[in-house]
């Protein structure tokens, strides 16, 4: 499972011009189901996306979590993440999890970020979406489980 984290002043997704998730402060995520993940891979990232030191402590460093800044945190399903770029000049998917696989493993992730952190939310699984967001730093990690 990939999730690329980019810590956001603020962020918002569209879908046929309706805000369907948005944050202040925090993580936007956009998040790749690939075929071998399962629930466990998601309980890491999730792990990881809460505990990420990525925000700034008194002194300027990089040593704060999601959970420690009380953030909120935006999770997007975005297949494109686990494509296969390797070779060629078209982008292969074929290392991206079916659809009903993809959809499952993030409704699951999503499901338990909610139970965890205090706001949680989310774009639309299979839709075509729009993200605004600012990135703030920027900071930007790929991170996988």
């Amino acid at each position: 499972m990939k999730g690329l984290l980019q810590r956001v002043r603020g962020a918002r997704v569209e879908v046929a011009g309706e805000v369907v998730g948005a944050v202040d402060q925090g993580l936007l995520v956009l998040v790749a189901v690939e075929p071998e993940d399962t629930r466990v891979s998601a309980d890491k990232l999730l792990h990881k996306l809460l505990n990420y030191r990525v925000f700034s402590d008194a002194e300027g460093k990089m040593n704060l979590s999601l959970a420690e800044v009380g953030g909120g945190l935006l999770l997007v399903s975005q297949f494109t993440l686990a494509a296969d770029t390797k070779s060629g000049l078209r982008p292969s998917f074929s290392t991206a999890a079916p659809p009903a696989l993809g959809e499952e493993l993030f409704d699951y992730l999503l499901s338990k970020a909610k139970q965890v952190h205090g706001t949680v939310a989310s774009g639309r699984f299979g839709a075509d979406m729009q993200v605004h967001l600012v990135n703030d730093g920027p900071v930007t990690f790929l991170l996988q489980t």
